[in-house]
């Protein structure tokens, strides 16, 4: 082993030395292989984490201080949940997202309405509860079903008229709610018996004793040009009983229910990422105020009307003119909008729908056996069991798709107005629409969502 001795010459401090310096070169490359590690590991976990939070999508936080809400009206708190349609979306290729108003404590998308209108009424001092005061509504049902949940809750007593053709289980539900209901033929709203006109002439007058001298009639105060409170001058506006008409139809609560409410819900659970919202119109507040919110977040986001058969919304949209083919001379029906679609549809034009029809990009008519088969659809593919205005919405989602050419990558939003519930004896029963030569023919949605691109225009 002599190759491994030291020369004998060599002297000790310059054994040393060499020693030395080798051991300070192996520490500072030590230190640099060191760092240089360190660096190649801080760089692969930052674009780990880069490419991480280049696939999240930030969702909001929402910090709730317990989980106890007040009454039912702490029910309608909003924040519906936005429910994927799974046939529609894979059949088409895009997202087709429903916001589950139907969960609300009421049952549709008018408990956010009908409280509103009472909330802002007490506000502007028109409405004081457990003084007897009585709150009066012409309604299809929805909105009337809404208000006497709520009326009851806040301490008020509920009037609602409607046509005698709705849907019994809708009367069944405000009798059992606690509501006067009174039913009326269908009519014009030029007519003084119409079921709205009626519900302002019984706020304007609750509370008259009987053939009352004209000095002792009721005095009128208004908000808007829609709302009729009652009371006599000489009362105590908040100890004496009040009528209050709340009137969907052109009470501007409606509006805005959807413009701070529906509206914003939807931007924020979808994170921004909508290209198109849908939705029918009856009095015109949902669409009116959740388009407008919307369209002021991204111009470019579509509002679409689905409309039924018998409503005069689609010419307005597409031809200016609100006219529907069956009012024709000789051809006009005893009802306004006659279709087995309750809910949406109107041929005249009110403040709500007034404010929407600007913000409209496009319109869809859809037929009654349409939405009968939609709604059979959904319950086969999907096991939602949804009202008929539900079903129109989300065939006009599908015609919007179709006609657009969309393929992937888009998110259509619409509303779930109601549940099949209400409709157990008109729209879901088979026997009424065999008798009203309506088809029920599932696989019709087949058909549509097979077909090509660009269907041909609807005829007015």
């Amino acid at each position: 082993m002599a190759w491994l001795s030291l020369p004998s010459s060599l002297p000790s401090w310059s054994l040393d030395r060499t020693s030395s310096r080798h051991i300070f070169y192996g520490i500072i490359i030590g230190i640099s292989f060191s760092l240089a590690s360190t660096s190649v590991a801080q760089y692969r976990r930052e674009k780990k984490k880069e490419e991480v939070n280049d696939k999240f999508e930030p969702r909001p936080i929402e910090l709730r201080s317990d989980e106890v809400v007040d009454g039912v009206v702490g029910l309608i708190a909003g924040n519906t949940p936005l429910v994927r349609i799974p046939s529609l979306s894979r059949a088409l290729g895009v997202e087709i997202l429903g916001k589950a108003e139907f969960l609300n404590p009421g049952g549709s998308v008018k408990d956010r309405v009908a409280l509103r209108m009472i909330e802002d009424a007490e506000q502007a001092g028109y409405l004081h509860p457990y003084t007897g005061s009585r709150i009066f509504e012409g309604t299809v049902g929805s909105t009337g079903i809404s208000i006497a949940t709520i009326a009851k809750a806040k301490g008020y007593d509920a009037t609602i008229i409607m046509p005698d053709d709705v849907a019994k289980e809708k009367v069944q539900a405000l009798k059992c709610l606690g509501a006067d209901v009174e039913q009326v033929r269908p009519a014009s709203i030029v007519d003084k018996k119409q079921y709205v006109n009626l519900a302002r002439q019984r706020a304007l007058h609750f509370g008259e004793p009987p053939s009352s001298p004209s000095s002792h009639r009721p005095h009128i105060q208004t908000a808007t040009s829609s709302v009729v409170v009652t009371t006599t001058a000489s009362e105590d506006l908040r100890l004496k009983p009040r009528g209050f008409f709340a009137d969907q139809f052109e009470n501007m609560s409606n509006y805005y229910a959807h413009l701070e409410g529906t509206g914003p819900e939807i931007w924020r659970q979808t994170n921004g990422r909508v290209d198109a919202f849908v939705s029918g119109a009856g009095t015109g507040g949902t669409i009116a105020g959740t388009g407008q919110f919307l369209k002021s977040m991204d111009e470019n986001i579509l509002v679409v009307l689905a409309d039924p058969e018998g409503s005069g919304l689609y010419n307005k949209i597409k031809h200016g003119v609100m006219y529907d083919r069956k009012e024709r001379e000789g051809s006009k029906r005893r009802h306004q909008v006659d279709t087995v679609v309750e809910g949406i549809g109107n041929n005249r034009m009110t403040n709500n729908i007034e404010l929407a029809v600007s913000n409209i990009d496009d319109a869809y008519r859809i037929t009654d056996e349409e939405a009968v088969a939609m709604s059979r659809y959904l319950v086969q593919h999907d096991g939602l069991f949804l009202g008929s205005s539900s079903a129109c919405n989300l065939v006009a989602c599908v015609k919007l798709v179709k006609r657009m050419g969309w393929r992937e990558g888009q998110r259509l939003v619409t509303i779930l107005c109601d549940s099949g519930s209400r409709h157990y004896s008109k729209f879901w029963n088979d026997d009424y629409l065999r008798a009203a030569d309506i088809p029920i023919n599932p696989s019709l949605i087949d058909d549509l969502l097979s077909s090509s691109s660009n269907p041909p225009s609807e005829t007015s």
